[in-house]
């Protein structure tokens, strides 16, 4: 599949590419961790002139200077920034001692527009998401927010990250109610190493008809194919950070490495092909530090995983769910269905029907 071969975003009329590019890399500050100017636009052309169509960034990224990269890009490049979908983030504070300088006020949004507005050198945004919830603002404040900024035309649609399922539905069923821009898609962590999104976050957004766009889908790296049980990586950011994968991690490598094998590919292009897999529709963040990375990132839209593959990959990445999601997986099914197969959905009797055949 071709990066020109391009996905509604949920339910709206905004198509873009199956992979999206994460700009988070782009720029050296702080910490030297990220891309110099030269090589973000490298990646960025690279990945344009493949067909890719969808653009990710926050105003906190790299203290701002990957929204300049950005804009500095299509400054001297015009024309092109009216043929991308490009979105950014709001909530992170770029300003010590301004209590008002982040989150998701009204004050606070409109003024972090006005700097990523500037920045990006562009009069609008295709995407707009609050990056993390605020707990100290009413949600109606920022979905009233955002639906002025939409009529503004300075936005023209709305997406949450990070942000519990609960307040999700809240501000999803209030946008509803009272006519507002609603949510069209959702930015979580999602991969085959953290699937706990698939309790609460990723059945609402199918429910909603929202698009699920990934970040961490290599889960900073674990699952780019450099990491092998009993070898030491030493240019890793993510492992210097936290630490290197657990016991159960390096079950799901070692698998995703062995499928990887049978394919001739890199353990991160299967990674990618799982989540273009999942029964709904993703929209993976691929980060490139370097084009190199970009280039073997993108190979995730040429493979195909066969129905045993995908099968091994779910049983051996399986998570660990919080309450209530057990309740409705199987055990629902036992309760409600009696051994029946309804919708498609088979299940077995519940076993203390077997043991008698008394009814009161």
């Amino acid at each position: 599949m071709p990066l020109d071969h391009y996905l509604t975003l949920g339910r709206s009329g905004l198509r873009v590419s199956p992979f999206a590019l994460g700009a988070m890399t782009f720029g050296e500050d702080p910490g030297g961790a990220g891309s110099s100017v030269e090589e973000s636009e490298k990646v960025l052309g690279t990945y344009l002139d493949r067909g890719g169509n969808f653009i990710d960034t926050a105003n906190f990224y790299t203290n701002g200077h990957s929204e300049k990269i950005l804009g500095d890009w299509f400054a001297a490049h015009p024309g092109q920034r009216e043929h991308v979908v490009l979105a950014s983030k709001f909530f992170g504070n770029l300003f010590p001692g301004d209590p008002n300088g982040g989150g998701a006020g009204r004050s606070s949004i409109i003024a972090q527009l006005h700097e990523t507005l500037r920045r990006l050198q562009t009069d609008y945004l295709d995407v707009y998401w609050l990056h993390i919830w605020d707990r100290h603002t009413p949600i109606e404040e920022t979905m009233r927010t955002l639906d002025d900024l939409v009529h503004a035309g300075k936005v023209r649609y709305i997406g949450f990250s990070n942000t519990p399922a609960w307040v999700t539905a809240q501000a999803q069923t209030t946008a509803l109610l009272r006519d507002w821009t609603p949510l069209i898609a959702l930015q979580v962590e999602y991969s085959l190493l953290a699937r706990t999104v698939e309790g609460e976050l990723a059945p609402l957004a199918q429910q909603q008809g929202m698009a699920l766009v990934p970040w961490g889908p290599l889960k900073g790296g674990f699952l780019s194919g450099k990491y092998r049980r009993g070898a030491e990586v030493t240019d890793s950011a993510r492992a210097a950070y936290v630490g290197g994968p657990s016991d159960h991690d390096f079950d799901v490598i070692d698998a995703v490495a062995a499928i990887a094998d049978e394919l001739e590919t890199t353990s991160a292009a299967v990674a990618l092909a799982w989540l273009l897999a999942r029964p709904q529709t993703v929209v993976p963040i691929v980060g490139a530090r370097r084009l190199e990375h970009l280039e073997a990132n993108l190979a995730g839209l040429d493979v195909h995983l066969t129905t045993e593959q995908l099968r091994v990959l779910d049983e051996v990445s399986a998570p660990t769910l919080n309450y209530p999601a057990e309740m409705n997986g199987q055990r629902r099914a036992t309760l409600q269905f009696g051994g029946t197969t309804v919708d498609g959905e088979p299940s077995t009797v519940y076993p203390a029907l077997l043991a008698s055949d008394i009814r009161y």
